[in-house]
């Protein structure tokens, strides 16, 4: 990072160009200026922008809330138009040409140590090539007071990263299972892990909050992010099917009640197999398989289907 009128630097070593890491890279060259510029010109890079558009860029989500809270704002690039952040583009000459050409380093903390010593007693020390001038002092006698204050307290970065949203409407994050809304089934989401919420966002929209757990294999369920057909309390749905039972007799009816309390997530494909069999058997003879199936605390489709086809409705029941 170069602050622009008196060319002060900041250079730092990183392996990943991931938004976290970028976003720490703002943060440790806005401690080592000692402010914030109110305006930084970044590239295109996904850690920042999601879409690139000189008008109306999208800005990654964690950038741009990070951006907020330290108050600066940041100014794209127009893609392939590296003269745009020119002066940026010439530090890196320069520290490729001054400080890495022609070194030999022990290991990563050894350039880290060489490259914080060059950073103050070389780079921001010398006369600059173009404004002939010590960046250092320039910073210290013009600019240092034309920065924003450091915030009290460093920005909480969230962990980040994509799910895919289960069939169940639900992902998996950090050994718990989170609920989204039913419509983005099988499509990839950003998650954002805080210290006591889980954030679920899709295209920089976010679709799901939800509180976070500290267990594991335990589940949130928000049940509005269900379809109609999975809502489990007394929807519509559940209440047309319940109409249907009764039309085929009072023992269907009631072994719909017992059906959906036994199996309130999966109820519904064992009623459209019973209220299939009426295509097959009369209404009379699934009634009675119903009956026979209350007495035995059974509503297994197959097994009623078995007492259709056997004739077993017929046998006298013990249990009533």
């Amino acid at each position: 990072m170069r602050l622009s009128y008196s060319r002060l630097d900041y250079y730092e070593k990183v392996f990943d160009q991931k938004v976290e890491t970028f976003i720490q890279c703002h943060i440790n060259a806005f401690n080592f200026f000692g402010g914030i510029p109110r305006y930084i010109k970044i590239d295109n890079l996904k850690a920042a922008i999601l879409e690139a558009n000189f008008y109306e860029p999208i800005y990654q989500t964690l950038y741009k809330q990070f951006a907020d809270y330290y108050g600066f704002s940041p100014l794209p690039c127009r893609v392939r138009k590296p003269q745009e952040k020119g002066k940026v583009e010439a530090g890196i000459k320069y520290i490729k040409r001054n400080f890495f050409l022609g070194r030999k380093f022990a290991s990563s903390e050894d350039v880290n140590q060489r490259l914080k010593f060059w950073l103050i007693n070389t780079c921001n020390a010398r006369v600059h090539g173009t404004t002939r001038k010590i960046p250092q002092k320039v910073f210290d006698a013009e600019e240092k007071d034309k920065l924003i204050k450091l915030p009290d307290k460093e920005f909480s970065m969230p962990k980040m990263g994509t799910r895919t949203v289960y069939t169940d409407c639900h992902v998996y994050i950090d050994y718990n299972y989170y609920s989204v809304p039913f419509e983005y089934v099988g499509k990839k989401v950003d998650v954002e892990v805080h210290n006591k919420t889980i954030k679920i966002l899709f295209e920089g929209k976010q679709i799901a909050l939800h509180g976070k757990i500290d267990g594991r294999g335990e589940f949130i369920t928000n049940e509005s992010h269900y379809p109609k057909f999975k809502c489990y309390l007394s929807t519509n749905y559940q209440e047309e099917y319940r109409v249907k039972m009764n039309r085929i007799g009072d023992s269907a009816g009631r072994l719909f009640l017992l059906l959906i309390s036994k199996h309130p997530q999966d109820w519904n494909r064992t009623a459209q197999g019973i209220l299939s069999l009426t295509k097959e058997f009369t209404e009379e003879v699934v009634n009675l398989a119903c009956k026979r199936a209350l007495a035995f605390d059974v509503t297994q489709y197959q097994i009623i289907k078995n007492i259709c086809q056997k004739g077993t409705y017929n046998l006298p029941l013990e249990v009533v």
